[in-house]
């Protein structure tokens, strides 16, 4: 790959820092395209380079973008995708399924990488979780017992605490709500962790 351009690089490092300080969030690619008269393309070539050259971090397109100024920050903000309850076969933090961008605290969260869900129905209110509340999950494939866990079935995901069953060998997925039922399952997919939720008092 041809080497790029030092001088845009510094510029568009400090483009991208004095964004995240005005606005709390990285630009996109298509702001910085615009911002310097390339394509995305091209900038996508250019992030490229500047992780490998240690000068950011980048681990899933322009909100995943860390430089080393926000890493040091003591106000150091995460992006959080909010997804609905519907993942359609896809993972639920794919790009198509995110409706908006959430600012959090990163010294809040911990390490990992996380996404926001909008809570659906009533399954989950003895554990404190109403319809419409922001629930922050870990993406994760396994969990362990009693974990509050995104499960994706029959392309639908759902909210519950995550049991196994040895006496029937199944996988238990218990709602927080006495007027339901335990569920049973052969497998499921976990597509995460609970960890918070964000709700008004």
């Amino acid at each position: 790959m041809r080497t790029k351009d030092k001088e845009l690089m510094k510029k568009m490092l400090n483009y991208i820092n004095d964004s995240f300080e005005k606005t709390g969030r990285t630009p996109t690619y298509r702001e910085i395209a615009s911002e310097f008269s390339i394509t995305s393309g091209c900038v996508s070539n250019y992030i490229k380079e500047m992780a490998e050259k240690n000068m950011l971090e980048n681990s899933s397109g322009s909100r995943g973008i860390r430089t080393l100024k926000m890493k040091k920050s003591n106000n150091a903000i995460e992006q959080l995708g909010v997804v609905g309850s519907i993942a359609c076969g896809s993972p639920m933090y794919a790009e198509e399924n995110i409706e908006t961008y959430i600012s959090f605290p990163r010294a809040l969260l911990g390490n990992g990488e996380f996404f926001i869900l909008r809570a659906n129905g009533e399954s989950m209110i003895d554990a404190g979780i109403d319809d419409g509340d922001l629930v922050i999950i870990r993406k994760q494939e396994t969990a362990e017992e009693g974990d509050i866990i995104v499960a994706l079935i029959n392309d639908e995901a759902t909210l519950k605490r995550f049991y196994r069953d040895k006496k029937k060998r199944k996988i238990r997925l218990h709602p927080e709500n006495a007027k339901l039922e335990d569920m049973y399952f052969d497998n499921i997919a976990i597509q995460g962790v609970a960890i918070k939720v964000i709700k008004d008092l």
